[in-house]
């Protein structure tokens, strides 16, 4: 067997135990019931302590190193060179990191992980304080073994937006926010519409009817897709062949469901378009999540809220909903395009929605430069609430307890939602470039056109490129808000009847 070969074989045996770890966590998630999950926690702790064994053995290190050096890596395809590469890269950094310590920073997270359901279902703040701080202490260790000479949060972001950093966030968030919250300001001070033709009860069944038909029609391959109901919607991909999403269904509120299942829909078609040629190498695992989220806003908000998508469809819409009989279309695209200042980010509209992100970005900054305690968050996402959006939470429900990201220690990873969204304002025009006017391509019923651009120019090259170089191949140019802030004007101006300055 030569190095290839066996590096190839061994490759695999992690992938295999990484997809039966991904099976175990969506079980935890969705159907495992509450008496089983103390055990099914235990067994993925097993099965995580097993694979960072092995992905960190000195046998497949050694392999990774042979295949680096000049003589074999000149003998490699492209695909197998960017393995080895980030496979070294990734290897170097995790066998710093002691195994009983990795088999605690599991546990740590995985005790905090189930703790946070009940805490929010339950609105208690108390016991949700200690296995979080745990959980921000052992990330800020295992930070310090894996990227020593960085600073915590940069390595963090780092983890999730390869390349970015504290720093050019900073930025672009500054040039936003600056064009942001005078046009939040100008627009919520305009009448809404009637949200009362929206709060008919819609059994769940329906809802979930509603929302494979709409992943279907995006462009989803169904033979290699699934949903399931849980507390907070997400996507997870086993393998190329296996992508799947969750959604959560509220009798008063499909608009919700609507909405995580187009979002979530975006993520899973980024899957399942990864050139094959990646599968069992580092290039099917896209951690680049500030792209990842690019894909799921841009079909949830540029596409999703456009009138011009639901055109085709309204009619099946309908059929599928008849609660929606007497509901116009044009009803139906003010109530999506609603702009309110509001709790929940998830819910939150297109507009205010990074006003969120912003919200949880500089309490994560602050947490790990040691300027906020833990006992100081809640008082402090308050603050922030009525800085940023002029209202306060009524309990921590609403308020600290109501995303799960930190509970699994996914630190990092709220900037990337934002990030998205400013890509997408650069996706969007150069899609326009391409395919002509967007309202055009998507009142034709032409969607998936856009998915088989997004999948040409995107999806297909997997995670071989960073979302840098992504944007200056596709676009041309560096990171810039600009072209955000000009969709967001275009867009909302023009529904409010605001002028356009």
């Amino acid at each position: 067997m030569t190095l290839l070969e066996d590096y190839k074989e061994k490759s695999k045996e992690l992938s295999y135990l990484n997809h039966a770890l991904s099976l175990m966590y969506w079980d935890l998630e969705t159907m495992a019931p509450d008496g089983a999950k103390e055990k099914l926690s235990d067994t993925m702790t097993y099965f995580s302590t097993e694979a960072f064994k092995k992905s960190t053995s000195d046998e497949y290190y050694k392999l990774v190193c042979d295949l680096a050096e000049p003589g074999e890596y000149d003998k490699l395809d492209d695909v197998m060179k960017f393995d080895i590469f980030r496979s070294k890269r990734e290897l170097e950094k995790m066998r710093r990191v002691p195994a009983d310590f990795y088999e605690e920073y599991v546990r740590t997270t995985n005790a905090s992980a189930i703790c946070w359901p009940k805490a929010k279902q339950n609105n208690d703040w108390a016991s949700y304080k200690e296995p979080l701080a745990k959980t921000i202490d052992a990330v800020k260790k295992m930070t310090s073994y894996t990227d020593p000479d960085k600073d915590v949060y940069d390595a963090l972001i780092d983890r999730y937006e390869e390349g970015m950093t504290c720093e050019m966030i900073d930025k672009v968030f500054a040039d936003l926010k600056k064009e942001l919250v005078p046009l939040v300001e100008k627009v919520t001070a305009c009448p809404q519409p009637d949200h009362s033709l929206f709060t008919m009860k819609i059994p769940a069944h329906k809802q979930a009817k509603l929302c494979k038909f709409l992943v279907e029609y995006m462009g989803m391959d169904m033979t290699r897709f699934a949903q399931a109901e849980t507390e907070h919607p997400f996507t997870t991909n086993m393998n190329l062949d296996d992508v799947r999403i969750t959604n959560h269904y509220y009798e008063n509120d499909i608009i919700s469901a609507i909405f995580s299942a187009i979002h979530e829909g975006g993520h899973a078609l980024f899957e399942q378009n990864i050139d094959p040629k990646y599968e069992f190498t580092s290039g099917a695992n896209v951690d680049y999540m500030g792209l990842h989220e690019s894909q799921s806003r841009f079909y949830e908000n540029v596409l999703g809220r456009n009138i011009n998508f639901w055109k085709p469809i309204w009619p099946k819409v309908v059929e599928i909903i008849p609660e929606f009989k007497d509901i116009t279309l044009e009803q139906f695209h003010r109530e999506i395009c609603r702009v309110e200042n509001s709790m929940i980010r998830t819910e939150a509209d297109e507009l205010t929605y990074g006003l969120h992100v912003i919200l949880r970005y500089e309490l994560e900054r602050d947490i790990f430069s040691n300027k906020l305690s833990v006992d100081d968050l809640p008082a402090a996402w308050n603050k922030k609430m009525q800085e940023l959006l002029h209202i306060t939470p009524a309990n921590d429900s609403e308020g600290i307890l109501q995303d799960m990201h930190w509970s699994d220690g996914s630190f990092g990873y709220f900037p990337s939602y934002l990030l998205g969204t400013i890509y997408d304002g650069m996706f969007l025009e150069a899609i326009e470039k391409d395919l002509g006017e967007l309202d055009n391509v998507l009142a034709e019923g032409r969607i998936k056109e856009i998915t088989a651009w997004l999948k040409e120019h995107i999806h297909r090259y997997g995670a071989s490129r960073i979302s840098s170089e992504v944007l200056a191949d596709v676009c041309g140019e560096k990171l810039t808000a600009e072209p955000v802030i000009r969709y967001f004007k275009k867009r909302y101006c023009a529904l409010y009847d605001l002028t356009n300055e």
